[in-house]
């Protein structure tokens, strides 16, 4: 294994949504599934709920967290988790480098895409699902499609990466227009 800080590729899903514990309240969302993609190990994992000390123990350890709308969503919900697991209560988050493709792209645009639209315009391939089937996977005990679900954002994500990473750059397309606008990426982030 590469003795370097590791780059980790992060998704989660929850249990329940912003619609049913209301905008904004973290706290009240449960996670169901985390899903990443460990650079120094080379393979993609996932973590079901129980399993949330080995997730921070990564994160931790983690040179730069990778991810979409992680700053708005994924971290937040992390963050309550693991200040209730021991040995991680004083763990922030937000103090390991992080890389968030969405902030990026609406700090150049000023206006947010979905990562389904990002990865078919720039990758040719779309996501597998909504982020609201993921709750309905976890309800209706389809785990194995719900890690599927989530390791192929995952992909999608560190495609979308790698690809910003190889060419400076990612592009978005424009409502009303066959032009897409080019958003070039921070590289001191890689």
């Amino acid at each position: 294994m590469n003795k370097e800080k590791d780059k980790i590729v992060i998704d989660i899903e929850t249990k329940n949504t912003f619609f049913e514990v209301g905008s904004d309240n973290f706290s009240a969302l449960e996670i169901s599934l985390v899903g990443l993609y460990s650079y120094n190990r080379g393979e993609y994992l996932h973590f079901f709920e129980d399993e949330l000390e080995k997730v921070a123990e990564f994160l931790k350890n983690a040179g730069l967290i990778i991810g979409f709308s992680i700053s708005r969503f994924d971290l937040p919900v992390l963050k309550n988790y693991f200040s209730k697991i021991s040995g991680f209560e004083d763990f922030d988050i937000f103090t390991v480098p992080r890389f968030d493709l969405l902030d990026e792209i609406e700090f150049s645009m000023g206006r947010r895409i979905g990562l389904d639209m990002l990865a078919r315009h720039n990758l040719g391939i779309g996501k597998n699902g909504l982020s609201l089937d993921a709750p309905i996977l976890f309800r209706e005990g389809k785990m194995e499609e719900l890690k599927n679900y989530c390791l192929n954002d995952v992909k999608i994500t560190k495609d979308l990466y790698e690809l910003s990473k190889r060419q400076g750059y990612l592009t978005v397309p424009q409502k009303n227009s066959a032009e897409s606008l080019r958003v070039d990426i921070c590289p001191a982030l890689f």
